[in-house]
């Protein structure tokens, strides 16, 4: 539909929704609808007369935070296929997900949503759920973009964030998944950016977006996140949701015939929604269904992949038949999803007892634990569980965070457990050594009795399917293979937000920079409960060997890595084989020890050996650049290492990179001997500027007594303008080398 056919007035109501889910209908084309849904279809049917909201039952999928624990993109493809064929029988043309906002603090109240704190596993993972979803003809909105990493004062709070950390951090999923995927509908958030809010940024909407990384498909705010209508238009935000009941379509063809806004906007906005809802309505399937069963079954499978094992000292995999305390609310109760707009109404929900009775057998003794209603402990509860614990000799309990203690709108104030939760495992653990912990939560908690009990497993918020999968992980039917997909400190304390997140009033500075997560501990040698990528297995694995395709390559070229990796115990299991890489030290000020830039998973039976390929290319060793406002990856010797964690990496090997083509700038006295001799575009003119700058006989008088250069000095010609280094020169002679370094550069 070519929409400059239609009257200026029904191109400005293009331009907003109708109700909370559909576009607007106009002559020749019919309206479409979007629902919520990163990890389950939330459905609303409203009737406006009567008042009433009917919320479709649908397959609840363990959410994002537990999803990424599973580092299998095949995994996360079939997440989206399945999720699709629900949405598409339910008429609905756009599924609101998912979500790749980084996890800066564990306390952000909607960390469950989202994938990691590290923007290549969310990227990735990210875009397998978007090929999944849309290989089957419905959109995906991908979200909040951009840097919206907490819900306190989300309408108005300004993330001020420099520009290497938004390319570095905050971005690069996003990137990932338009250049890959090209999701039909990204969603811009409440928050602002530098000053700027996030509907209303053109930098953000169209330069960086749609000119530089090519984005096709449509911008829609989220809910009620526009103030300025004209400015969003102008930005490139083309849907304003949910309806302003003909207040924003008013404005629009009123400021247009004032001509305060340029009517192209609205055209071009108009158009895309035209292009979207032609798109959704083609593959409108009014004959489609799905089986609920079948669906749970794959949730189920699902969920298998996406629980951790943090600990194991030989209580798992339990024997079948055994006696066994199953003790805590949420093993009748689970907690397998989180609050706000995500909240799914299920098909069912598996009781976790009654699976641990199908699966594992034996006298199974069940004991509250804690009150449903309560934080605080209830020392008869307890005493209950304790004897339980006793009169069965091993006990599992289920513990973490109730629905209250993750939402959207709300962030944690804390990472603590309630305290009922942690009184009861403390008790429990004394009374009965073998006791395993099953956590259940969408981020990070602190655990003062980690060194009381015998294994954990956290489940996150593993979805409806969630008791089968934990029964078969601790009974051993199924051996675990997740993997943390965000770090787990050991107190609040130690992250590098804490003091200063969420902000204050008007704004949330990120002094913490490009160091969030790992990238933190590691920079800071912080020791943490579990390190990212960390996860147990029923068997052992045996980094062999790792090997590269050149030693020597430009910037320009790619990098194939092959790592070997032998299964040297007696079960068959899935390894994440984990590739980071590291720059030469001192290249670039404030550099990661590491990064994630590849990860595959893989299955190894007992006693054999699995290769894996990586490709790795410029972007896998590069800085941004912020006086250059590029990528860079300097000349040096790189490290290339794989493993199991972010910190267990027992394979290393190096590579030689050259950057082929480096920035060059004339010469100027703001010069620093640092900046020359780090960058190789000019290694043939140092000589020539020292020389000029710093005679020998200076340089001499800053020499120790054994004839070697001072280290103090050269830090501080390092970091000097050439200005503050001259010595007996006159400003003619040093001007007139000036003049001739450069012309030999050039310029």
């Amino acid at each position: 539909m070519d929409v400059k056919k239609l009257s200026l007035e029904d191109r400005a109501k293009m331009c907003n929704g109708v109700g909370r889910w559909y576009t607007q209908a106009v002559e020749g084309l019919d309206s479409i609808m979007v629902a919520d849904g990163p990890h389950g279809l939330r459905k609303e049917n409203r009737d406006e007369e009567k008042g009433t909201i009917e919320r479709v039952k649908a397959t609840c999928f363990p959410s994002a935070a537990g999803l990424a624990c599973s580092w299998n993109e095949e995994l996360i493809g079939e997440v989206g296929k399945t999720l699709a064929k629900e949405t598409k029988a339910e008429q609905v043309s756009v599924l609101l997900g998912p979500g790749v906002n980084m996890k800066r603090s564990p306390l952000c109240g909607r960390n469950f949503e989202y994938f990691s704190e590290d923007p290549y596993l969310a990227g990735k993972l990210a875009t397998s759920y978007v090929n999944g979803v849309q290989g089957e003809g419905v959109g995906t909105s991908l979200k909040h973009f951009a840097v919206n990493s907490q819900e306190t004062r989300r309408f108005t709070i300004d993330e001020v964030v420099s520009e290497r950390a938004l390319r570095e951090i905050y971005l690069p999923a996003f990137e990932m998944v338009v250049k890959e995927s090209q999701p039909k509908t990204i969603m811009a958030s409440y928050n602002k950016i530098n000053g700027v809010h996030a509907c209303e940024n053109k930098w953000l909407l169209t330069d960086l977006l749609r000119k530089e990384w090519g984005f096709k498909g449509l911008v829609t705010s989220d809910w009620n996140a526009v103030t300025d209508i004209a400015k969003a238009l102008e930005a490139g935000c083309d849907i304003t949701m949910p309806t302003t009941k003909g207040e924003f379509p008013k404005r629009i063809v009123q400021m247009v015939k004032e001509g305060t806004l340029d009517e192209k906007y609205v055209n071009e906005s108009a158009q895309r929604v035209a292009d979207l809802a032609e798109w959704g309505l083609a593959n409108i399937d009014k004959n489609a269904t799905y089986d609920r069963d079948e669906d749970h079954a794959v949730a189920a499978n699902i969920a298998r992949e996406c629980m951790v094992l943090l600990k194991n000292e030989g209580m798992l995999p339990l024997k079948k038949g055994e006696s066994v305390a199953i003790i805590g609310g949420f093993a009748r109760n689970p907690r397998f999803q989180g609050g706000g707009s995500s909240h799914v109404t299920t098909t069912k929900v598996d009781d976790i007892f009654e699976n641990f009775e199908q699966i594992g057998g034996g006298e199974l003794v069940y004991a509250q634990g804690y009150p449903e209603e309560s934080d605080l402990a209830d020392d008869a509860l307890i005493a209950e569980a304790v004897a339980a614990a006793k009169k069965c000799g091993k006990a599992i309990v289920f513990a973490g965070l109730p629905d209250s203690y993750e939402t959207e709108s709300r962030d944690r104030r804390h990472m603590r457990m309630p305290e009922a939760h942690c009184k009861l495992i403390e008790e429990v653990a004394k009374a009965c050594p073998d006791t395993t912990v099953v956590l259940s939560a969408g981020s990070p908690v602190e655990m003062p009795w980690i060194g009381s009990v015998n294994a954990i497993l956290h489940a996150y918020l593993g979805g409806q399917a969630l008791g089968k999968a934990i029964a078969e992980i601790v009974y051993g039917d199924i051996n675990p293979s997740g993997k943390l997909a965000e770090t787990h400190p050991v107190k609040l304390e130690d992250n590098p937000t804490f003091g200063f997140y969420p902000g204050d009033l008007e704004r949330s500075i990120h002094s913490e920079d490009i160091y969030i997560g790992y990238r933190w501990y590691e920079k800071k040698k912080i020791p943490v409960n579990f390190p990212f990528g960390f996860g147990l297995s029923y068997t052992k694995y045996e980094y062999e060997s790792i090997s590269l395709d050149k030693k020597e390559m430009t910037d320009e070229d790619t990098l194939t890595v092959t790592v070997k990796v032998k299964n040297v115990g007696k079960r068959d299991g899935k390894e994440v084989v984990e590739l980071y890489t590291a720059a030469p030290e001192n290249a670039v000020e404030l550099r990661p020890v590491k990064e994630l830039k590849g990860f595959k998973k893989v299955f190894i039976r007992a006693g054999e050996s699995a290769e894996v390929s990586f490709t790795l290319s410029k972007r896998s060793f590069a800085y941004w650049d912020v006086t250059e406002h590029t990528w860079r990856v300097p000349t040096g010797k790189y490290r290339v290492y794989a493993g199991s964690s972010s910190v267990d990496v027992p394979l290393v090997a190096e590579v030689n990179i050259e950057e082929k083509n480096p920035p060059c700038h004339p010469i100027t006295l703001e010069t620093t001997y640092g900046k020359l001799t780090k960058n190789s575009s000019y290694k043939d003119v140092v000589e020539d500027v020292v020389g000029a700058f710093a005679p020998q006989e200076a340089i001499g008088i800053l020499t120790s007594e054994e004839g070697k250069a001072d280290p103090v000095f050269s830090t501080y010609q390092n970091h000097t303008p050439r200005r503050a280094l001259y010595t007996g020169r006159t400003y003619e002679y040093i001007e007139d080398v000036i003049e001739k370094v450069n012309k030999k550069l050039g310029f």
